[in-house]
């Protein structure tokens, strides 16, 4: 009967072998872990499972929480695009402070209707007052799915909003959790993490017991004042049996059917300081276009001084640069927690390579990253080929500008490419995205953009992923229409 539900289930789009199998196992069940590689697919598995249990009538709304980078992209794309077509459904995005029609929408995901309710809520909502209290009111007004998407960002057992999540989700009928690394830095990363599902799916609900079981812990002294430190880990069959019970595993190795390339979007939000620079810096470029005829190469420097504080920096006319306040280096860090393996990384400016180099050598270690640009030397440059490649060496990051490292060199050792800023040269785009996707390559390649929301950033992407070289798109009046 089951089986035979889910053969005939009218998907939007034809499920794969492995988002089937979860389908198969946890539609039905009150709490599961998706634990899923990057490009996989978890958002296509659970709008399913979420379209599934409000067909059955098990629920009539979901509550989605997420990070910033990815919340928005629930609304704008994952609901859209796989929400199964005969589901009528209303989605709302949270905001401390909604505007009208944000307001409207917000308020409607309480209205007494048939069709189901979805609100999306960025993890941080969870550290307010004001976020917690609506997301309760949310959850006593329906019988819902709460789902906590990239859900490393609750291990912390102590942190406020992992406090309020879990407290939220005890009133939730189905319970979710989804990530592609459980686990970033010790298997206590797990408890809240599962203590979310449930409080005895672990088999207590004390962090503390948890640790004294699966920990190895020593006390410690210092001067007058003693501490416990963990200086190892026990019993992790019996963690991984535990875990093995509500959880789905499956890495992007076991999905043969996948497509080669899998193209995934990081959200930026741009800070207060980066807003005002680029609403200044807009208006002086289009009182410069408005004058006359442009000059390619002047538009197209209009727009890398748009994208450079897109990017966190500005270039002064003397050369000097002067830093923004920014969010793109934490999602950086941010996305790369929910990866696993090799990772390469591409950025387009100089000022980048050397900020992401700090940041990883800072978060994994010295011999962590190599970079590779156009100060990098040569016998340097084939050091970090070698090292990157070799599956033994301690460098997991490689890091470059297409420009320099986009041509002619293998990096199979990586599946994952994050391009955290583009160059406008369409050639570039296709030449580095081909330096993991080559003969000796053995798994699918995920491509991850970090992108901020209405800025050039935006159009920059959505042009290279076109196939659209931007050079010849930006002339006369069609360069307003990249500003605006």
């Amino acid at each position: 009967m089951e089986e035979q539900y889910l053969a005939n289930y009218p998907y939007r789009n034809k499920p794969y072998a492995h988002q089937k199998a979860y389908l198969e196992r946890f539609w039905r069940k009150p709490l599961a872990a998706l634990f899923a590689d990057m490009g996989t697919g978890k958002s296509y598995m659970l709008i399913n499972n979420l379209a599934m249990l409000y067909d059955n009538g098990e629920v009539n709304a979901a509550l989605i929480v997420a990070p910033k980078g990815v919340y928005r992209n629930w609304i704008d794309a994952e609901i859209p695009k796989h929400m199964p077509a005969h589901v009528l459904y209303r989605a709302a995005l949270w905001t401390p402070s909604p505007r009208k029609a944000e307001k409207a929408a917000l308020d409607s995901v309480f209205e007494v209707t048939e069709d189901l309710k979805i609100l999306v809520m960025n993890v941080e909502a969870f550290s307010t007052d004001k976020g917690k209290q609506f997301a309760h009111r949310f959850v006593l007004s329906h019988t819902v799915m709460m789902v906590v998407d990239e859900s490393t960002t609750i291990k912390t057992h102590t942190a406020a909003r992992t406090k309020n999540i879990l407290k939220v989700g005890r009133l939730a009928r189905f319970r979710r959790i989804m990530t592609g690394s459980p686990v970033t830095k010790t298997p206590m990363d797990l408890f809240s993490q599962c203590n979310f599902l449930s409080s005895d799916c672990l088999g207590t609900d004390s962090f503390y017991a948890f640790q004294s079981r699966f920990a190895v812990v020593i006390e410690r002294r210092l001067a007058s004042h003693a501490f416990k430190q963990v200086v190892g880990f026990q019993r992790l069959n019996e963690l991984q049996m535990l875990v093995s019970r509500f959880s789905f595993r499956v890495t992007k190795e076991e999905c043969l059917d996948l497509p080669e390339k899998v193209f995934v979007r990081r959200d930026v939000e741009l800070t207060d300081e980066q807003q005002a620079a680029y609403n200044q810096m807009k208006v002086m470029a289009l009182a410069q276009f408005s004058t006359g005829t442009v000059s390619t190469v002047n538009a197209l420097t209009q727009l890398m001084r748009l994208h450079q504080i897109v990017c966190g920096f500005v270039k002064l006319d003397d050369g000097q640069i002067q830093e923004l306040p920014n969010n793109r280096i934490q999602e950086l860090l941010n996305t790369i927690e929910e990866t696993s393996g090799k990772v390469i990384i591409w950025a387009t400016y100089r000022h980048d390579i050397e900020a992401i180099q700090l940041a990883l050598q800072k978060a994994y270690g010295m011999d962590s990253v190599g970079v590779y640009y156009g100060d990098t030397k040569l016998d340097e440059r084939q050091r970090v080929i070698e090292q990157f490649q070799d599956p033994g060496s301690s460098m997991r990051f490689f890091v470059g500008n297409p420009q320099t490292g986009g041509y002619g060199i293998t990096l199979t050792a990586a599946n994952v490419v994050i391009y955290y800023s583009n160059s406008f040269d369409l050639e570039k785009r296709l030449q580095s995205e081909d330096r993991a996707h080559r003969i000796g390559q053995t798994n699918k390649v995920t491509y991850i953009d970090l992108i901020a929301p209405k800025t050039v950033d935006e159009k920059i992407v959505k042009a290279l992923r076109d196939k659209i070289n931007i050079a010849t798109q930006v002339l006369g009046e069609e360069i307003k229409q990249w500003l605006i």
